[in-house]
């Protein structure tokens, strides 16, 4: 019987093997993935159905994110970016450190969107005249240098140093500078829900002494109205900060700022309400044009790539570039 079905399946093979080659190839090619992305124009997030506040005002308008597509680089995608002149090549080592996967990439960024979501809130309510309670703020370590010698970890929560609580990375300086190169520093983290005692090691470097690491700042707060921002699996990023906050701030306030008009914009924010700059403004615009926006807000620095791309592509949308909250605020009051 086995040898029957032996016999059956080489002669299945010696027939077709040109067919299960090709087959072979066709899926190799599918799942090879060499060290490149390829970003594209993306789409819209449109923001009016994420934002929920208790009690929220009703916009006629809508305020949107724009956001740049981002593909591993697999060879049919490597291939069609040669035929779609929007989709670009990039190395893989220019957007993730040596020893960072785009997947972990992505990890780290939906923990920035975090942040963004959080200080486009305190910049919304603080502008409403609504009601926010800061309870804590938590120092989220990103990023650890290679030359560290040190027990952290990427996620890790800094709770205390040396006993002394940290609020800013400057506040960690002026731990560390009490102290000389080589010394070792205690650092107190949050790590799976257990606090864990860690030591770094004290190096010096042209810009003083570090134990190379950086957090990004997150907060625990109330809120009154209660406020609910929806979120997807496969978003990520802090670069929607400037429209979350114009879209929260929308609902809590009585004036409709999109004054019926189709708003899209990109940009980080910070709690004190200033627009940073991002990466990827020519493929968030022309996403946004190919959507029919009326108006593309962005940061101050990309103000020059966006023009350029609309003057090259011949974009019909209006380009703002603003510095801070209350400028867009001001330049959507000119839209009536």
């Amino acid at each position: 019987m086995i040898n029957k079905i032996y016999e059956k399946v080489k002669q299945f093979i010696v027939e077709n093997y040109k067919f299960l080659i090709c087959l072979i190839l066709i899926i190799s090619l599918g799942v090879i993935e060499l060290p490149y992305v390829v970003y594209t124009p993306g789409g819209l997030v449109y923001l009016n159905d994420r934002i929920d506040v208790e009690g929220g005002y009703e916009a006629d308008g809508s305020l949107n994110m724009s956001y740049v597509s981002l593909m591993k680089g697999k060879i049919p995608i490597l291939a069609l970016s040669f035929i779609f002149k929007d989709w670009d090549i990039v190395k893989k080592e220019e957007i993730t450190r040596d020893d960072q996967s785009v997947g972990e990439l992505l990890d780290l960024e939906k923990l920035y969107m975090t942040s963004s979501i959080d200080n486009a809130t305190i910049v919304a309510y603080k502008a409403a005249g609504k009601e926010i309670n800061i309870n804590k703020e938590i120092n989220n370590i990103v990023y650890i240098d290679p030359n560290a010698q040190t027990e952290l970890k990427i996620y890790d929560q800094v709770l205390s140093v040396e006993g002394q609580n940290v609020q800013t990375v400057d506040d960690l300086k002026k731990i560390i500078n009490t102290k000389k190169e080589g010394d070792y520093v205690h650092i107190l983290v949050k790590r799976d829900n257990k606090e864990i005692d860690t030591k770094s090691k004290i190096y010096n470097t042209e810009d003083g002494l570090k134990v190379g690491i950086a957090f990004l700042i997150t907060y625990d707060y109330d809120v009154n109205p209660k406020l609910n921002v929806k979120t997807k699996s496969n978003e990520s990023g802090s670069s929607g900060g400037l429209m979350l906050s114009l879209a929260i701030y929308n609902e809590l306030i009585k004036e409709d700022i999109t004054h019926g008009l189709k708003i899209v914009g990109t940009g980080t924010i910070d709690p004190n309400g200033n627009v940073g700059e991002i990466d990827g403004v020519k493929y968030k615009l022309l996403g946004a044009a190919k959507k029919k926006a009326d108006v593309f807000l962005c940061p101050k620095e990309n103000e020059e790539e966006a023009l350029k791309v609309q003057e090259e592509r011949k974009l019909d949308i209006k380009i703002k570039s603003v510095a801070t909250f209350s400028e867009a605020i001001e330049y959507l009051d000119t839209l009536k």
